[in-house]
């Protein structure tokens, strides 16, 4: 007998090991670039490995979405065991893995659902998780694609780039912005909203644009209820677990996960990133 539902992503999403090991989630692997080959993201190359790479190399690593081939096998593979799958990716306005999964899925006789989740890392994983929890309930897999659909409505999250340089080269901020940021040394805290890259603030310190999160934070918390709270970072462990305990000092009731961003996030962001992410229920 088939199991149920298979569950795709891509290699942005920041799924922890105990999650993968419970649930039948499949990731496929975005590629980092530099000059001496293409590394598979989480396969060849782990997030440390990236940073070191990019200290010794003579420009910036540039990343590639995979190839639909790749998709092809996964879900020929899938068709073998499963009833039918839910891919869930990567913001479509960020990168072409989305649209390499959908054309993908066209080209064989297994039904899968396409889910843009307009956003990148945990919160990517915290929407498959909702769709598990829907499939548990004895929803259809149509109706839970589209439940999923309209989930990044309810996300907020943070961004502090490590490398403004690097995000700028890899075509993530515009010139005039990167300009000003480098002049004056602002800090500008980004947003991935409805699908794409925003300035939500401009601050003068990382001190002050971390306390500006957190006020995001505690405004969310006075709104609606934040059950899980999300830290990814670029390579900066000590940094994120700060900020666990001062989340966890106010709010004993918040669950706190901190995560490592993936190296094709870390190839645009750069070491020392820092991002905030929770669900507002």
């Amino acid at each position: 007998m088939k199991k149920k539902i298979a569950w795709v992503t891509d290699s942005t999403a920041f799924v922890p090991d105990p999650i993968m090991d419970t649930h039948d989630i499949f990731v496929v692997p975005l590629e980092v670039i530099f000059e001496d080959g293409a590394y598979e993201d989480g396969i060849d190359l782990t997030p440390e490995q990236l940073y070191h790479k990019i200290v010794q190399a003579n420009s910036t690593p540039k990343t590639s979405q995979p190839s639909v081939g790749k998709f092809v096998s996964l879900y020929e593979r899938l068709q073998e065991e499963y009833d039918c799958a839910i891919a869930v990716h990567l913001s479509s306005d960020l990168s072409g893995t989305y649209n390499a999964s959908a054309t993908a899925a066209k080209m064989v006789d297994f039904p899968v659902e396409l889910v843009d989740s307009k956003l990148m890392s945990y919160p990517i994983t915290s929407i498959i998780l909702e769709g598990i929890e829907l499939a548990e309930q004895g929803k259809d897999y149509q109706e839970i694609a589209l439940s999923l659909r309209e989930e990044y409505k309810k996300y907020e999250n943070y961004i502090l780039v490590g490398s403004l340089d690097q995000f700028y080269k890899g075509g993530r901020v515009s010139g005039l912005q990167y300009f000003i940021g480098n002049l004056l040394q602002i800090k500008p805290i980004f947003q991935i909203k409805d699908g794409l890259f925003d300035v939500y603030e401009k601050v003068r310190t990382e001190g002050k644009a971390v306390k500006r999160m957190l006020e995001q934070l505690d405004r969310a918390k006075q709104s609606y209820s934040v059950k899980h709270v999300q830290i990814l970072h670029g390579n900066v462990l000590e940094k994120a677990l700060e900020l666990k305990e001062t989340i966890k000092s106010k709010y004993s009731d918040v669950e706190v996960l901190i995560g490592p961003i993936s190296s094709t996030i870390g190839a645009h962001a750069g070491m020392g990133t820092l991002a905030l992410a929770w669900r507002n229920e």
